[in-house]
């Protein structure tokens, strides 16, 4: 075969070309600390290094949802927790007033107190989240969510919650309708409320459920049924029948002994009546709803107990009304901050498992595209190496020509 001196320096100096490619694919991986550069270098382990990547931008993603919700939580849970202050504070002036000594001018002075511990209520339903919203503000809302209107204080946000763009439920607004507006009426299954035509000095209390079995609440008729006690007074002698809404007669003629539970018969309830009745003084029971608004109720116990010339019967309603009212609106603003505290609880595990997701994600990534420098320095000190002989070995053929010889 013969070869010729061009092909045997052409192949030299491809060959060196390629060495000294290889040396600076080295280097280049060496500087970079990276062993896929570019697609090209490994395009599979590029694929996963892309995917380890969008992954890790998820996960990213979502831990800003996870601190956004966060931050509007921990608001709405402190808020919760001023707004049950109050309340109890509220409680506490309304069984202060139910002292039946105190005049109407010091009756007035604790309603002036209970006036004040609203506005204050309304305050806390109305705080800002510190991002341009409000924590009760339910769907969104641009100004305070709960106005006071000359009827009272009204919603005017949407109902429902934000939720965070994340795969987990994340809620970035709490629903104040419902936190605040919604509690169950009466005693949580039925309400017992006096006749606004009474004359009599008789209150009644909440009531209780003496068989759950017999209860006819919750009915899902379109208008429940409800009960009546009425009183009938002839001179010294009392006595009260219980009806039902369609006028039947349950029980007749009965003996009325003040603060004895009256049983409706039948149905597993009974309320207790105390206080001197006037003859046709009602009182209805009906079912429970969740309408009650803690507004609406302070402003009937606040009415009430400034009204000059009351009497004990009265007071003793507007507390015993007050009080169980405010019962069951604790009791939902407590159900509200246990679900803020569940949810922050949760958040916790949230954040834990997104930290293993992007620590997986990442070392993906790194089996992927990182460079093992130990590998790397050795081969690149072999390639250096091979490229310095190269050149060497192309120097001395470069000298051997036939010329050389004949010169």
């Amino acid at each position: 075969m013969r070869v010729t001196t061009s092909l045997s320096y052409e192949q030299s100096i491809v060959n060196l070309q390629k060495r000294q490619q290889e040396l600076s694919n080295s280097q280049v991986q060496l500087t970079s600390g990276k062993r896929v550069n570019k697609a090209s270098d490994d395009p599979t382990a590029a694929a996963r290094a892309e995917r380890a990547l969008t992954s890790i931008a998820r996960t990213e993603a979502n831990q800003r949802a996870i601190d956004a919700s966060r931050n509007v939580m921990n608001i709405a849970e402190s808020a919760m927790a001023d707004s049950i202050d109050l309340m109890q504070s509220a409680r506490e002036t309304l069984v202060a007033i139910g002292n039946g000594s105190y005049t109407d001018s010091e009756r007035s002075a604790l309603a002036n107190k209970l006036a004040e511990i609203r506005k204050q209520l309304l305050n806390v339903a109305n705080r800002p989240d510190g991002g341009g919203g409000y924590v009760f503000g339910g769907q969104g809302s641009s100004s305070p969510p709960f106005v006071d209107t000359p009827t009272g204080v009204e919603f005017q946000g949407q109902s429902g919650e934000i939720m965070a763009s994340s795969g987990e439920a994340l809620n970035l607004t709490i629903d104040g309708r419902k936190a605040w507006l919604q509690a169950k009426s009466g005693n949580g299954v039925f309400t017992a409320t006096p006749d606004s035509g009474n004359s009599g000095s008789a209150w009644v209390t909440s009531g209780a459920v003496t068989n759950p079995s017999q209860l006819p609440y919750p009915s899902s008729a379109a208008t429940p049924p409800s009960y009546s006690v009425v009183f009938n007074v002839s001179g010294s002698t009392t006595t009260y029948d219980i009806l039902d809404d369609s006028g039947t007669t349950l029980v007749s003629g009965q003996a009325y002994k003040a603060g004895k539970a009256i049983d409706i018969p039948g149905l597993g309830m009974s309320v207790t009546i105390s206080g001197g009745p006037g003859n046709g003084d009602k009182f209805t029971v009906g079912q429970s709803e969740p309408d009650l608004s803690i507004f609406d109720s302070l402003d009937k116990a606040i009415s009430t107990l400034k009204t000059a010339g009351i009497n004990n019967g009265q007071v003793m309603q507007a507390v015993n009304t007050g009080v169980t009212e405010l019962d069951s609106v604790l009791g939902n603003m407590q159900g509200s901050r246990s679900a803020v505290g569940e949810t922050l609880n949760r958040m916790d595990g949230i954040e834990s498992r997104n930290s293993a997701l992007k620590l997986a994600a990442k070392t993906e990534k790194s089996n992927a595209e990182d460079l093992d420098m130990t590998e790397a320095i050795s081969e690149f000190t072999n390639r250096q190496s091979g490229y310095q002989a190269a050149l060497q070995s192309y120097a001395s053929i470069q000298k051997l020509s036939l010329f050389q010889y004949i010169g």
